[in-house]
């Protein structure tokens, strides 16, 4: 099972870290180590003082491929649910600056926490999801799926030519805008189409 992130797919979130427009995708991705599964706690790591949330929709992977033909991606995944991409921001800033990956500030252990997965075929307008999350009962981040620079099909059809996806493998769809600190304490809550999809504290 993979978790494949794409950065940089809203205009917003792009202005607010001050980053350039990508012209494909831009992916990356976390190891399995990386789940959170529903009703567990983040346990915020002793190596960064900026764990930063972005809040995202998820794609499952339903029919393995190779090269998929963005004409045939919708038959490749099947569910979606929203996530938390995590993000080490002090340490990503540092990679950054010297030029170095910064998988060690994306991809650690538990910063995939996931809701439960719905049905595409049940969205009542697949072409515009609602999404978000609530930090201690507020709104924090809120978006929906037609701001997307790339959208779900150009994504898969993008990251199967350089990757085999595989049945089970989760798609990180990229941010909006609104990003912000965790800290001990928080609560986050997912929404798909405003119902709750998963919750989960921050230890």
């Amino acid at each position: 099972m993979k978790i494949v992130c794409v950065g940089r797919n809203y205009l917003a979130h792009i202005a607010e870290l001050d980053r350039e427009l990508p012209v494909e995708p831009l992916f990356f991705m976390k190891p399995s180590s990386a789940l959170l599964l529903p009703g567990e706690p983040f346990v915020y790591p002793e190596f960064s003082q900026e764990i930063h949330f972005e809040t995202e929709l998820v794609i499952r992977i339903c029919q393995s491929g190779r090269c998929i033909k963005e004409s045939l991606a919708r038959n490749h995944y099947d569910a979606i649910t929203v996530g938390i991409d995590f993000t080490a921001r002090d340490l990503q800033r540092q990679c950054i600056a010297k030029g170095q990956p910064w998988e060690i500030a994306k991809s650690f252990d538990q910063s995939a926490p996931l809701g439960t997965f719905r049905p595409m075929s049940g969205l009542p307008n697949p072409g515009d999801i609602a999404f978000g999350m609530k930090l201690n009962g507020q709104w924090a981040q809120q978006g929906h799926s037609r701001d997307m620079i790339f959208g779900f099909d150009r994504i898969v059809a993008h990251v199967s030519r350089f990757v085999t996806l595989e049945a089970g493998d989760c798609i990180f769809t990229g941010t909006p805008q609104g990003v912000g600190k965790v800290h001990p304490g928080d609560r986050l809550e997912l929404f798909l189409e405003g119902q709750a999809v998963g919750d989960f504290l921050v230890k």
